[in-house]
């Protein structure tokens, strides 16, 4: 940024007496207010022969999952997305979010998690066995504690790192997008893209294996 100078524009370096700013006042406010309408002019000339922005084209590779207004209604919408990836998109607190659907720890249905914040941090909870994933990030998070015998027990969420594959979404006039991320790293999440798991149907509670009485 430049530094603006102290003298007006239309002062000359002879104008810096005292007495020649008294002598003249009345014709540096002239000039004063001829340049700021001059100014004026020609921000209004500027912004007014700028074209309006036209409307967003979809993101490059990115896969459309449906109209805005239906994703807002029904609030979680999965979908197969470029016949390879199962994936979440919800809505939440003005905000879209999307996740790979199953849960890293042993692939529950995310779909039918609740969304609660923890450490300021919102997450969705998976409704088989209450891990927490982070909407931005896609982190597992845990409740820790320093100090076990210490009583008060005292205990503070910390992170497992990246466990969930999260996924970006656009939305382009009303049209929502989502591009998969192609991170080459290996997510755990990952486990459960595959057509075994694709095949069975996700449920809110994992299914009871079911004990077996044996004739003695």
């Amino acid at each position: 940024m430049k530094t603006r100078s102290c003298l007006l524009p239309w002062q000359s370096h002879t104008d810096r007496t005292r007495g020649d700013r008294l002598s003249d006042g009345t014709r540096l406010r002239e000039r004063k207010s001829a340049v700021m309408s001059s100014e004026e002019e020609t921000s209004q000339a500027s912004s007014s022969s700028t074209p309006p922005s036209s409307s967003s084209s979809p993101p490059p590779s990115s896969h459309f999952i449906g109209k805005k207004e239906d994703i807002v209604k029904a609030g979680r919408v999965t979908k197969l997305v470029n016949g390879c990836r199962d994936v979440l998109i919800l809505y939440h607190q003005g905000q879209l979010h999307a996740m790979d659907t199953r849960c890293y720890h042993s692939g529950g249905a995310l779909q039918y998690g609740d969304i609660e914040e923890f450490n300021g941090r919102l997450c969705i909870i998976c409704p088989w066995h209450k891990y927490k994933i982070t909407l931005e990030e896609g982190e597992g998070l845990y409740q820790a504690v320093d100090d076990p015998t210490a009583r008060p027990m005292r205990t503070h969420w910390r992170s497992k790192g990246v466990k969930q594959r999260i996924h970006k979404v656009s939305e382009v006039n009303g049209d929502v997008y989502v591009t998969l991320n192609d991170c080459s790293e290996t997510i755990e999440s990952d486990t459960y893209q595959t057509e075994r798991y694709r095949s069975v149907s996700l449920e809110a509670r994992p299914r009871r294996k079911l004990a077996v009485k044996l004739d003695t």
